[in-house]
């Protein structure tokens, strides 16, 4: 499958200089969270403080009970950025990259932001309700537990598989296969496995790859159910830029003229955007590692406005 080890860890450092580069911000957000949990849990542990890790955590997981949930409502987001073991991050964050690429190649790196927050709480939601549905998970409703980012990582498998099913990946020691096929026997692995030792994170799978598969189907007619994702999240991201200098104006006196002050930071210079849309047809053709300083800083610069 594809990208070389020192590509993606190119992008990881850049995953906040780049305009629409909401795919590895995701990834990075995934590892910055497990390796702050991993030190936490060190930490704790050999403080001789487990129970409090374990309470630490808990509160962060999204727990089956739906009273624990009224109690931490905010856990329906935040378990799909949570993992405590390096095998569950690593293959979760490997498909992420690989699936994810493939969506924003052909509709934009809004639409994987969409699916992977959209798959996350649709998982997450399906997972409560056949936990408090079915007389079968009755004794494990108060003490399970979910974490993990692959009912978000399935919306984005199945939903790149319901766009482009055709599309071939190179898998190790099989050669081409098309990801139709991959995707399909994900679900049925996630359906054989979902009332196993591991049935909810199964039944989160199941719930985020239908997500994915209904919002393609659902684009495809002109419907985009993640808007109201991206008005949050430019919401957010406003509440943290600088607001703009202000421009003070006034007469020297009477019939004098107009000065007008600012502040003392340098002008950004203005790029034009036949500029821009030449940037573009670069990076399109040649990657952005082609880029020179000034057309990145020129891109950058165009991007903040």
């Amino acid at each position: 499958m594809g990208g070389s080890g020192a590509g993606i860890l190119d992008e990881l450092k850049n995953a906040f200089n780049r305009p629409d580069n909401g795919l590895m911000q995701i990834i990075l957000i995934n590892i910055i969270v497990w390796v702050v949990v991993i030190l936490l849990r060190v930490v704790l542990i050999i403080g001789g403080q487990e129970e409090l890790y374990s309470t630490v955590i808990g509160w962060f997981m999204l727990p089956a009970s739906l009273s624990d949930f009224l109690m931490r409502p905010w856990s329906l987001v935040t378990y799909f950025f949570l993992h405590e073991g390096v095998m569950h991050i690593l293959f979760n964050m490997l498909f992420l990259y690989w699936f994810g690429r493939i969506i924003k190649e052909f509709l934009g790196d809004a639409k994987v932001v969409n699916l992977y927050v959209l798959g996350g709480l649709a998982g997450g939601l399906f997972y409560l309700l056949i936990y408090n549905l079915f007389p079968y998970f009755a004794d494990q409703v108060a003490y399970s537990r979910l974490l993990g980012a692959s009912a978000g990582v399935f919306a984005v498998v199945v939903g790149a598989a319901t766009l482009m099913p055709n599309y071939t990946m190179f898998l190790l020691f099989i050669g081409p296969v098309r990801i139709k096929y991959i995707a399909l026997f994900y679900i049925i692995l996630s359906i054989a496995g979902s009332a196993g030792a591991n049935a909810g994170g199964e039944l989160a799978h199941l719930g985020g790859a239908l997500l994915g598969y209904l919002y393609i189907r659902q684009l495809q007619q002109g419907n985009d159910w993640g808007r109201w994702v991206q008005g949050f999240l430019a919401f957010a991201k406003g509440l943290f830029k600088p607001r703009p200098k202000v421009r003070v104006s006034y007469r020297s006196g009477k019939g004098g003229r107009t000065t007008t002050r600012r502040s003392a930071d340098k002008a950004t210079p203005v790029t034009s955007q036949e500029e821009i849309d030449a940037i573009l047809d670069k990076i399109s053709q040649s990657g952005y590692e082609s880029l020179t300083k000034e057309e990145k800083q020129k891109l950058f610069n165009a991007s903040r406005h």
